[in-house]
């Protein structure tokens, strides 16, 4: 009784100082005690301020965990940036570095396997000491190459297999992760000695680092990104301010009890106050440590193709400082704003009575107003637009479905009716009498809903700009290769390419050679040569015999004398002529992995001598349905030489930098998924807890367990449906604004929020479904026991 005894004391000595400057003093330290008693409430209020204290401690410390994780995404993404732009060696001008100790050739062969890209470089030292990559501390030896870690697995499991014939070399050591971007990428160096500068593609570097200036993002991918970032902080942060006022109930309850033994309302206000930031800050620590043990573990995965290591999550110190003061403060704030609704008498608290004070739309109608009136004005602005405004009016807007939640919740449930099952009936008593627990576990997802909605409008606008279709013919080649004839290659003509092109899964290849020539003043004509199977690959040809010239699109090019190869002052071998015959027929171009080619299309038998070092196009088909096809046909590619460029036609094709963002908020969904759906459990289980006692009364009288799981699984889907129907309303209406900004017509992606809803409901239902086995057990005969 030690507590009661200190509460009637500390209110009696601030009732009798004595002077003006004693109280003052005595009024600060009455204070301070009334909050450090809160704290030891919190801390030493037996086993069930412990359990309350040790639930919001843990649904604190989740949100903060995921704030951490939040504000580390800029360091993680300036690391990645820092070790690739570190081990960039793309030059331009690369023929002005003069060869020395130092230098070195390189050769950029990097490739795909299934869907993953393989970075791949080989490389051939000027000197005795040249550059080195970061992450690499000596170059492999001959016939060796040095892999990062995810590749070396690679290769020595069996999904590998096929990927090991494309290898320059055996596996020699590894990468360092200063060479890497990530722990899952797929890496190698490899050294080759008969790499020679003026070879195709071939590259002298006198050191690694980026010197390109960095481009800005695309206006709309920057709105997609800070509408992103919004959606998946704010719906977190709810979360938070949600839990520091888990086992409110259990509270008031015993704040009434100290103001039967003298406590008036502002020392139970200052109790409740200390309490709440201890347990705000005990969830802060718990969220630390969640941190720290988890970050590790993010080495381990990957989500949408995106690896980072665990020291790459470093909150920077200003926004890690920003958070440990802002939520001990959000604790406190939710803790008074909450204590404002609720009457709290020596006799019990008058919140437990069915009367209910209306809520007031008005300033709540406020707020998505004001976002609206910040992101009007951005409209036709085609990404011209204030980053801080574009944030302040989707922060609002996205608040005001939080604010309107609670008044539509009232609106709605206050008039449902008593009809229905029993289990219907006791969720509607339920709501009426105290729905406010469940109305803040759900407005994080209805924010959560309302800012997906908005981005799956942008994204589907989206798709249309940054992702083009192929058109695929099924009839067309749906691959292409490309080679430059050099020291480097293993086939000199067309004959031997096709020959080595033909693996398994290529049911047929055409291939052509193509020249490059010049005419008059500043013309350039491109000149494919081949037999008349293969030139009907590239155009619609009426008839066609050896000796035949068909030209594509300048019909004037007939008669025309032509200079091969290429020209300038810098080309010092001499060049032969051609004229193009006068009988040259005109013909269409066929679509092409480039587009239409264009030029002249001239057969075997009149064609002109081939270049020394001649460049060859084939076009190969690949059986449909061997998935592995692509696969083989990249390892012939390389074993004829590692210049050879092949491209694999796909259905669609995606703008890389959308699809990375893409992928980012893919994996930033999930994490905040997770995040609400541990939300909404930990609140369901602190409801129940809360009403043990009651639970176990009630099936005592009677009452069946199936009944009393239906009447949990209506609380939560009543408050969810409600916060659905208004996160369409307001996402609809903020993805209008964003579109308009972005200045594209508008377009509800119906079936987007079909899908949203649906996952919503989806994680309903696993939390109901989770609960259960608590809510079997608070129902037992010993929940009647009351300490």
């Amino acid at each position: 009784m030690t507590g009661p005894a200190q509460v009637g004391g500390l209110g009696g000595a601030g009732r009798h100082a004595p002077a003006a400057g004693p109280v003052h003093t005595g009024r600060l330290r009455r204070w301070a005690a009334e909050v450090g008693l809160g704290a030891r409430l919190a801390l030493t209020g037996g086993r069930e301020g412990l359990l309350r204290t040790a639930l919001t401690a843990i649904g604190v410390g989740l949100g903060v965990a995921v704030l951490l994780l939040s504000v580390s995404v800029p360091a993680m993404l300036d690391a990645r940036s820092s070790r690739t732009a570190a081990r960039d060696d793309d030059r331009y001008g690369s023929d002005k570095i003069t060869p020395g100790d130092t230098t070195v050739l390189t050769l950029n062969i990097s490739t795909s396997y299934r869907g993953r890209s393989v970075r791949g470089r080989l490389v051939r030292p000027d000197g005795a000491h040249p550059v080195l990559p970061p992450g690499v501390r000596s170059l492999p030896a001959p016939g060796t190459m040095l892999v990062s870690p995810a590749l070396r697995d690679l290769l020595a499991s069996g999904d590998g297999a096929l990927l090991r014939d494309r290898m320059p070399g055996t596996v020699g050591g590894t990468i360092g992760k200063a060479g890497l971007s990530g722990p899952n990428e797929l890496v190698y160096y490899a050294v080759r000695s008969d790499l020679a500068f003026g070879q195709p593609q071939v590259q002298r570097i006198d050191g690694y680092g980026s010197r390109s200036p960095h481009e800005p993002l695309d206006p709309f991918l920057l709105m997609l990104v800070i509408v992103i970032f919004v959606v998946l902080l704010m719906p977190v942060a709810m979360f938070v301010a949600a839990a520091t006022r888990f086992g409110s109930e259990q509270r008031d309850r015993r704040l009434a009890a100290v103001r039967l033994v003298g406590a008036d309302g502002g020392m139970t206000r200052r109790i409740a106050a200390g309490e709440a930031v201890v347990s705000a800050t005990l969830g802060l620590l718990v969220g630390g440590v969640i941190f720290l043990v988890c970050r590790p573990f993010v080495e381990f995965f990957e989500i949408a193709q995106l690896s980072v290591y665990g020291t790459d999550l470093r909150p920077p110190l200003p926004l890690l400082a920003l958070l440990i003061v802002s939520v001990p403060l959000a604790a406190l704030a939710m803790s008074l704003v909450a204590l404002r609704r609720v009457v709290v008498e020596p006799l019990g608290v008058v919140r437990r009575a069915t009367a209910r004070t209306h809520r007031r739309l008005w300033w709540r109608l406020l707020t998505p107003l004001a976002g609206g009136a910040l992101l009007a004005p951005l409209a036709g602005s085609h990404g011209e637009f204030n980053l801080w405004q574009a944030v302040g009016g989707v922060s609002l807007v996205l608040l005001g479905v939080a604010l309107l939640l609670p008044w539509v919740f009232d609106r709605v449930v206050g008039r449902l009716g008593a009809g229905g099952g029993l289990s219907w009936q006791m969720a509607v008593r339920r709501l009426q009498l105290s729905g406010g627990s469940s109305v803040r576990a759900v407005g994080a997802i209805a924010v959560a809903a309302a800012g997906t909605i908005a981005l799956q409008m942008l994204f589907s606008a989206a798709d249309a700009a940054y992702t083009k279709d192929a058109r695929l013919d099924p009839a067309q080649a749906q691959a292409f290769t490309v080679v430059e004839v050099s020291a480097l290659a293993t086939a000199t003509d067309g004959a031997a390419l096709d020959a080595k092109l033909r693996t398994g899964g290529v049911t047929s290849v055409s291939t052509f050679r193509r020249d490059a020539a010049h005419f008059g003043e500043d013309g350039y004509v491109t000149m494919w040569v081949g037999d008349c199977a293969v030139l009907r690959e590239l155009a619609e040809l009426d008839r066609c015999a050896d000796g035949d010239v068909f030209v594509l699109d300048q019909p004037d090019l007939a008669g025309q004398t032509v200079i091969m190869g290429d020209s300038g002052p810098d080309v010092e071998r001499p060049h032969a002529e051609w004229t193009v015959p006068a009988t040259a027929r005109p013909a269409k171009a066929l679509p092409g992995p480039y587009g239409e080619p264009t030029g002249v299309l001239v057969t075997t038998g009149a064609a002109p001598p081939a270049e020394p070092s001649p460049t060859f196009v084939s076009y190969v088909h690949l059986a449909p349905g061997d998935e592995d096809a692509p696969e083989r046909l990249l390892n012939a590619a390389m074993a004829i030489s590692p210049t050879m460029d092949v491209t694999i036609r796909r259905a669609q094709v995606r703008d890389s930098t959308f699809a990375s963002i893409r992928r980012g908020l893919f994996a930033g969904s999930a994490v905040t998924l997770l995040l609400v759906g541990l939300s909404l459990l930990v609140g369901t289980l602190e409801q129940l807890r809360e009403r043990r006692r009651t639970l176990a009364a009630l099936v005592a009288f009677g009452a069946r367990r199936s009944t009393m799981g239906w009447s949990i699984l209506w609380q939560t889907l009543v408050p969810v449906v409600l916060g659905l129907l208004l996160a369409a309303a307001l996402g609809l209406g903020l993805g209008a604004l964003l579109l308009a900004t972005v200045d594209v017509p508008f377009h509800a992606d119906v079936s987007g929020i079909a899908i949203v809803c649906g996952i919503a409901a989806g994680v309903v239902l696993l939390v109901t479904t989770a609960s259960l086995p608590a809510l079997w057990r608070l129902m037992r005969p010993d929940g009647l026991r009351f300490e």
